[in-house]
Formats: structure tokens, sequence, C-alpha cells
């Protein structure tokens, strides 16, 4: 299996940048028009020729928006986390769970009021029969 693993891998980048390069528009394609970009990776994908001149040397990559990586957007944004016990929402969504489930309990109890009457009075017919 893991003999198949390195073919496998030169096809998923050749697919990759085949799909990347057919979906990027005209304006940010560099060096090249995609036409030839398209058969570059076509012509030399078997040997990872195409695909990574196309990653590395094809495509306008753009800076993360604001300037910040992912990283430190999440380090000036920390989440508060909240202890469920504190948190109002979800003490609130418990409530309606509750009346939920305290309406589908009343729901069953007359369901199994009602079988029994029946039952009940099958069994009072059966015996007079």
């Amino acid at each position: 299996m893991f003999r198949y693993l390195p073919f496998l891998l030169v096809l998923a980048l050749w697919i990759y940048a085949f799909i990347d390069c057919l979906n990027t528009p005209e304006e940010e394609v560099r060096g090249l028009p995609k036409v030839v970009w398209v058969i570059i990776i076509l012509l030399f994908g078997e040997v990872l020729v195409g695909p990574i001149a196309w990653l590395v040397a094809g495509k306008v990559r753009h800076a993360p928006a604001g300037g910040s990586t992912p990283s430190e957007w999440h380090r000036n944004h920390r989440v508060q986390y909240v202890a469920p016990d504190d948190n109002p929402e979800f003490l609130a969504s418990l409530k309606e769970e509750n009346k939920k489930d305290e309406s589908l309990l009343k729901d069953w109890e007359a369901d199994l009021r009602r079988r029994e009457e029946e039952l009940k009075r099958r069994e009072r017919e059966q015996g007079t029969d």
C-alpha cells in the first residue's frame, strides 16, 4: 500500500494545481497567460515541475486581510468562557427543553391511560361473552 503513496501524492498535487489554475481569475495569473499555465501543469505534472511552478510563480498571493496572521488575530480576540451555571442563554434553553419534555411526558401518560382503559374495556367485553 505504501508503495503507491508517492504516486498518489504526485497525482493529488497535480490535480490540485490544475483545478487551482482553472479557478484562478485571469487578473491574478502572473508571468504567462492562463492557458499556457494549464498546458505547463498538464505536460510537466508527472515530474512535479508544472504544479510546483504554478504554486510558486503562477498565481498572485494576497497578504492576509488586516495585515495579521490568523494566530495574531486569535491572540487579540480571546473568547471569554462562561460556566453553564452562569450563562443565562444556556439556562433559558434548559427551561425550554424542560417544558418540551414535560409536555411530551404528559402526552405519553395520557396515551398510556387511554390504552389501559381500552384494554380493561376489552377484558370486560370478553368476560361477558
